[in-house]
C-alpha cells in the first residue's frame, strides 16, 4: 500500500513492514498541525480586522467566561493529543519488541569511526553494505567501537543509536527488493558525513546466490561466526581453564541464559552484555566459588572477535541428564557391588 505524494523526492521510499503506519501517523500528526495552526490564526486574524483601533465593532457586553467553549478547546485537544501519544507508543513497541519468527536473520553489526562492519551467521563480511532477503525479519546486534553512532535506514523508518560497551538490536522485515541509503544520524567525528552505505534487498534466491558468492574463511562451505569463535577460543587456550574436567574457572557449557551468582551476591543473566563484560573485564564479574585468575582482554580483542566468541558459547549447551530410571538403576548396581 502506498500513500500520497510517495514518489516525491523528499519522502523517502517505504520498503519495510512498519514503513506505512509510520508515514501514516507523520501524515496525522501534520494534518492535525495544520489545521489547528488555520484556526488559531485564521481567528487572530479575524479579531485584529474587526477590533481594530478606532473600528466600529460593538464592544458593549464583552463575554469574559464560556464554560462550552472552554471545555471544547480543552477536552478536543487532549483527546487527540492522548490518541496520537497512543497510536506513536504502540508502533514504538511493536517495532522495538522482537519478532516472532523462527526464521529470523541475525546480522552482527559494529559502528566504528568511521564505517559500519556487519557479519552475517554463515561468515559472511561486509563494510558499509548489508544484504538482506525480502519478506524475512532481520535482527541487528549492533554495538559500538569506539563511539555513540545512529544505525539509521530512512527507507525502513528505523533508527537506533549505537553505543559503547552495550549491545542493542533492532528488529524489521524488508518488504520490496531494492537499494536503499544507510546513514549514521549520529556526529560521530571529523568523517561523520562519510559514514553512509547501502542496504541491498535481495529475493530469497538472489540472497542465497549471494551467500554462496561471498563465503568467508576457508573451505567450500566457509567459515560461521560460532565456527571462527571456536578457532579463537582455542588459539587463547580458553579450554585449559574452562574445559568441564579442569575445574578452574566455571565450565561454559549451558553458560548462555544461565542465571550466574557472583562473588559479590549479584545474580545476574548470561546474556550477550554479561559474556562481554566477563571476557574483556573479568574480575568485575567473578562467578561465585572461583578466584579472580582469569586475565583481562580489553584491548586484545576485536568487537568482532567477542562476538565470535559469545557465538562459539551460545552453541555449548549442557548435558543432557540421564534418564531417572537408568540413574537409579546406576545407584543400585553401585551399591549392590
Amino acid at each position: 500500500m502506498r500513500l500520497p505524494f510517495a514518489n516525491i523526492p523528499i519522502w523517502p521510499e517505504g520498503a519495510s513492514k512498519a514503513a506505512f503506519e509510520m508515514d501514516l501517523l507523520y501524515l496525522v500528526i501534520v494534518g492535525l498541525t495544520v489545521f489547528f495552526c488555520i484556526i488559531v490564526f485564521g481567528l487572530v486574524i479575524y479579531f485584529v480586522a474587526k477590533y481594530y483601533a478606532g473600528s466600529k465593532a460593538d464592544r458593549s457586553n464583552p463575554t469574559f467566561h464560556n464554560m462550552p467553549l472552554e471545555l471544547a478547546w480543552s477536552l478536543i485537544p487532549l483527546a487527540l493529543g492522548l490518541f496520537v501519544f497512543g497510536w506513536a507508543a504502540k508502533l514504538f513497541v511493536e517495532m522495538q519488541a522482537p519478532i516472532q519468527s523462527e526464521n529470523a536473520l541475525n546480522i552482527y553489526v559494529v559502528g566504528k569511526q568511521w564505517m559500519w562492519q556487519m557479519q552475517h551467521p554463515t561468515g559472511q563480511r561486509e563494510n558499509n553494505e548489508l544484504h538482506i532477503p525480502v519478506g524475512r525479519s532481520v535482527k541487528l546486534t549492533l554495538i559500538s567501537q569506539d563511539v555513540i553512532h545512529s544505525f539509521y535506514v530512512p527507507a525502513f523508518r528505523t533508527k537506533t543509536d549505537v553505543v559503547p560497551g552495550r549491545y542493542r538490536t533492532l528488529w524489521f522485515e524488508p518488504t520490496k527488493v531494492g537499494k536503499y541509503h544507510l546513514f549514521c544520524a549520529e556526529f560521530c567525528g571529523t568523517k561523520h558525513a562519510e559514514m553512509t552505505g547501502w542496504v541491498y534487498v535481495l529475493s530469497p534466491e538472489d540472497y542465497e546466490k549471494w551467500l554462496q558468492d561471498n563465503r568467508w574463511g576457508m573451505g567450500d562451505e566457509g567459515v560461521t561466526v560460532a565456527q571462527a569463535g571456536q578457532a579463537l577460543y582455542e588459539q587463547l587456550q580458553c579450554s585449559s581453564c574452562h574445559a568441564p574436567e579442569q575445574r578452574i574457572g566455571p565450565p561454559l557449557t549451558g553458560l548462555y541464559g544461565s542465571t550466574r551468582t557472583l562473588s559479590d551476591g549479584r545474580r545476574v543473566v548470561a546474556d550477550y552484555d554479561y559474556l562481554r563484560q566477563a571476557i574483556l573485564d573479568p574480575q568485575a564479574v567473578t562467578v561465585s566459588g572461583h578466584e579472580p585468575i582469569m586475565p583481562p582482554y580489553r584491548g586484545q580483542l576485536t568487537e568482532q572477535e567477542v562476538i565470535q566468541l559469545i557465538e562459539f558459547i551460545k552453541t555449548l549447551s549442557a548435558p543432557e541428564a540421564p534418564p531417572v530410571a537408568e540413574a537409579e538403576q546406576s545407584d543400585d548396581s553401585g551399591g549392590n557391588g
